[in-house]
């Protein structure tokens, strides 16, 4: 099995080395389309493919990827963006698969890990398509948020790329523009785009317009069940923010309509009920986050609300009900999480202080 490695890019002087450098060992061909690059982008990408090629940006990401993979000529498509690496681990992992992925795979999926630790250790991922079967002639969707919907002969992996930014970088007004250009042409959004909306209006502080488009996410009942849970989750957040607390409740309870509860969920909970001073009941849910199952689902883990926060957060609880020598076991297990976190170490001195009392 060979691999066609597909990238769209611009102005990605600072990354694009990084990432196909991380990538050459794998990729039997590179294929790098520039949408509009008015730095050194073509001239690092000549460095490792001939396949360069230009696009004229039309607001649309699916089209630019679309025509990225029509060029592609290998057994099957991959997609990174200029800002992914893929570590050495994951470079060994993908050439045993490309020796013994069985030929009736259509789609591979791999962790986009979003953050890492001091030790590389994933904080938080999610699992996105990766790798496409080229007969099956698969295409983008969406012109912004885009993806491949997950319909064929699927291979889970865990296999990580790694997205990591140089720097911290101005929040770009260009995925938002896109959504807001098409409200104003008056097209009818599918229920991803919907929650994609609101997530843009979210990092854009637009929360009452957010809430609003999180809200038509859920009422049409077409949500795949992980964005209906994370809907969920964010609404509660605002909810709260906004003061409208009578609303924060139902609303963390409408997850368990759509699966098991979450360590996330139950860590919002805990939230709920330690605002309401209600420590025994709070207790109860961040308890229940450190309890739960390893997570087999594919959406958005944030690996902190399995163990450091429901910890740390028990052990408050804990403390306020003066029960300290149960707190200080919670704290000690927050500090596997995060042996140099200072709330830690200032709560080991308390508590030291309360038992020796």
């Amino acid at each position: 099995m060979k691999i066609s490695l597909c990238l769209i890019v611009k102005n990605e002087e600072e990354v694009l080395a990084r990432c196909l450098e991380s990538a050459r060992d794998f990729a039997d061909e590179i294929i790098v389309v520039d949408t509009g690059s008015t730095d050194k982008t073509k001239e690092i990408a000549k460095q490792f493919t001939d396949k360069i090629y230009d696009f004229e940006w039309i607001n649309d990401f699916s089209a630019a990827r679309n025509f990225a993979f029509s060029k592609a000529t290998m057994d099957y498509q991959m997609w990174l963006d200029a800002d992914d690496v893929v570590p050495e681990k994951s470079v060994k992992q993908i050439n045993e698969l490309k020796g013994t992925l069985n030929d009736d795979v259509e789609i591979v999926t791999m962790k986009y890990v979003l953050s890492i630790d001091q030790n590389d250790k994933p904080t938080f991922h999610s699992t996105r398509e990766r790798l496409f079967k080229r007969s099956k002639n698969y295409e983008w969707i969406d012109p912004v948020h885009e993806c491949i919907p997950l319909i064929g002969n699927l291979h889970y992996t865990d296999i990580e790329i790694w997205h990591k930014k140089t720097k911290l970088e101005v929040l770009s007004t260009r995925n938002i523009d896109i959504y807001r250009n098409l409200e104003n042409r008056g097209e009818k959004f599918s229920p991803r785009q919907l929650y994609y909306y609101a997530r843009e209006l979210r990092e854009h502080n637009e929360t009452g317009k957010a809430i609003i488009y999180y809200e038509k996410f859920l009422e049409t009942g077409l949500g795949w069940v992980e964005d209906n849970i994370a809907a969920c989750h964010q609404l509660a957040v605002d909810y709260n923010n906004i003061g409208a607390k009578e609303k924060v409740l139902p609303i963390l309870l409408k997850t368990f309509e759509y699966d098991t509860p979450r360590p996330e969920i139950c860590c919002q909970l805990g939230y709920y009920y330690k605002d309401a001073e209600n420590y025994g009941q709070a207790f109860k849910w961040f308890d229940l986050a450190t309890k739960l199952p390893k997570a087999d689902y594919i959406g958005f883990t944030f690996s902190d609300y399995s163990g450091y926060i429901p910890n740390i957060e028990a052990c408050v609880c804990l403390s306020h009900l003066g029960n300290y020598h149960q707190a200080n076991e919670y704290n000690e297990r927050a500090a596997l999480a995060r042996p140099d976190c200072p709330y830690v170490k200032q709560n080991r001195e308390y508590l030291k202080a309360m038992l020796t009392n």
